[in-house]
């Protein structure tokens, strides 16, 4: 299978309400950018042109939105078939999807949260494995923010772990998701950046939240990133080195200058970063 990832440095993500800003910005700005590719497959026209012109500038990563890895449905082999397509043909470094599942007798335009069982690990192991296969390379999947938790037989890090190794597949760390569930469903981060294997993490996202209540934070990758969180990133480097980070923005896009100054919050961290050899490869 290709290798997972030749990502460096910190990326930002690429939407169309950016492109004229990210046009024309300095090749220097940022190391990469993120694209879900479920919204760019045969796009065309104006936009097909611009996503044409980044991916010569600058490397490309891939997060998809709609596999539903750990759906009831069957995989879809044409969505499949053309992501692969999409990835060779932009010579994308970096694929991840969602732990989770977002479609059952059609999209549900959400990301649901799996129960942490053991039939569940097997199911959504076997379907990323799938997957893998269809896309001829090993994928990163991410740690999703929940709120609503279903039957829990094991732990959420219990539950995780079980699936990188049964699925052989790599970690998409999203260190805000982390934040956010820690706060709200009352657990350390510490011991949960401890218990990640360390190998398998290849890549992180970092993005702001909205504080609901002291005990209630809401994922909405529509404001900047709190310090918490950036203390938590600095954390996660300790931990794992100055991996390849990922500044999320969906909505509520501030002057391209503040999001970059974001981007190079966190290359000032990878620079800062302690690597641990040592831990990396426990």
């Amino acid at each position: 299978m290709t290798a997972v990832s030749t990502l460096q440095g910190a990326g930002l993500g690429l939407r169309r309400a950016l492109m004229p800003e990210l046009l024309a910005m300095d090749a220097t700005a940022v190391d990469f950018l993120e694209c879900a590719p479920d919204n760019w497959i045969a796009v065309g026209g104006h936009y097909g042109e611009g996503l044409a012109r980044l991916a010569e500038r600058f490397p490309l990563s891939c997060h998809g939105l709609s596999l539903s890895l750990g759906g009831p449905a069957a995989l879809d082999r044409e969505l499949l078939r053309r992501t692969r397509e999409f990835l060779d043909r932009h010579e994308v470094a970096l694929f991840s999807e969602h732990l989770s599942y977002s479609a059952d007798d059609g999209q549900l335009y959400d990301l649901l949260p799996l129960p942490f069982t053991e039939e569940a690990v097997r199911h959504v192991a076997a379907r990323i494995r799938q997957t893998q296969d269809a896309l001829g390379r090993r994928i990163a999947v991410e740690n999703i923010s929940y709120y609503a938790a279903p039957y829990q037989a094991l732990s959420e890090i219990d539950f995780l772990r079980a699936v990188l190794e049964e699925a052989d597949c790599d970690l998409l760390l999203d260190v805000n998701n982390l934040f956010v569930n820690a706060i709200n469903h009352g657990y350390d981060t510490t011991a949960y950046l401890a218990a990640l294997p360390a190998q398998r993490v290849v890549y992180l996202h970092v993005a702001g939240h909205y504080d609901e209540a002291p005990d209630l934070k809401i994922d909405t990758h529509g404001a900047s990133v709190k310090a918490d969180v950036w203390g938590l990133l600095e954390q996660a480097y300790r931990r794992f080195g100055p991996l390849p980070t990922l500044l999320e923005r969906d909505f509520n896009f501030p002057p391209l200058a503040e999001l970059l100054a974001e981007v190079e919050a966190i290359r000032w961290r990878q620079r800062s970063a302690v690597s641990l050899p040592e831990v990396r490869h426990a």
